[in-house]
């Protein structure tokens, strides 16, 4: 494939956002953000096809869209046990910036339009199977 690599990284301000006595937790935002790019790189070089690269990138995008929606969650539960919410809003924080870092990258971007469009007509049509 001759699909540009993506590059992603932790945003400055959400790790100033963490605790100063909690570099552990940054270490652990970035060494997930290298992985995931690692993965996300070799979805790409891999696929065959370009639909075929968007379809995993899209998996990746609706991963990241579910552990967004959890830790924002956790905000308000931790809010209502009396707990600091900081790592979970880092977290869901990070995970939306992630997301908008991949559509940054437009040769990959209009290919994940294309592949969420492709499978919305494919949602709709198997639901028009079931009534």
């Amino acid at each position: 494939m001759g699909m540009e690599d993506i590059s992603l990284g932790v945003p400055r301000q959400i790790l100033e956002s963490l605790p100063e006595s909690e570099d552990d937790a940054a270490a652990d935002m970035q060494s997930a953000v290298a992985a995931w790019e690692n993965r996300l790189n070799r979805f790409i070089e891999e696929a065959t096809t370009d639909q075929e690269a968007a379809s995993r990138v899209v998996d990746v995008l609706e991963r990241f869209e579910d552990r967004q929606e959890e830790y924002d969650e956790f905000v308000a539960e931790l809010r209502a046990w009396g707990q600091s919410p900081i790592y979970a809003i880092g977290w869901r924080n990070l995970y939306a910036d992630l997301i908008a870092q991949i559509h940054e990258h437009e040769e990959i971007s209009a290919l994940i339009d294309r592949e969420r469009n492709a499978r919305l007509v494919e949602d709709g049509i198997r639901l028009e199977d079931t009534e």
